[in-house]
């Protein structure tokens, strides 16, 4: 074994605290991952080489992220309906009016969570 890969090992995390449901939540997370990954590989190839856009594709691998975020929150015990408006809340919360770049850059993080707790 090179010295690279003994020292990478050397610092690996061998405990693996798996909770019921947290398998759920890899996967979904690994899912949303992989799903995104094509969804910017379409948009990278229509870009940057000239391949036609294909929306199908595109609007493919929306649910598909859809599908593992619905996962996701089966094992949160939540669901679509509550996560829009808890998205919507916390950015009212952020940009009172409209979007401004100094309060995107400058979160009340303390007020955000407040809004997400609730």
């Amino acid at each position: 074994m090179d010295k690279f890969t003994k020292d990478c090992l050397r610092t690996e995390s061998t405990l693996f605290n798996i909770k019921p449901g947290t398998d759920r939540l890899l996967h979904a997370a690994m899912g949303m991952q992989t799903e995104a990954a094509e969804f910017t590989d379409q948009l990278k190839k229509h870009v940057f080489y000239g391949k036609p856009l294909d929306e199908t594709n595109l609007k493919e691998e929306i649910g598909d992220l859809l599908w593992y975020l619905a996962i996701a929150m089966d094992v949160l015990n939540t669901d679509f309906s509550k996560e829009q408006n808890r998205v919507i809340n916390k950015l009212k919360v952020r940009y009172p009016s409209k979007f401004e770049t100094v309060q995107a850059l400058e979160r009340d993080l303390v007020n955000e969570r407040r809004e997400l707790e609730k």
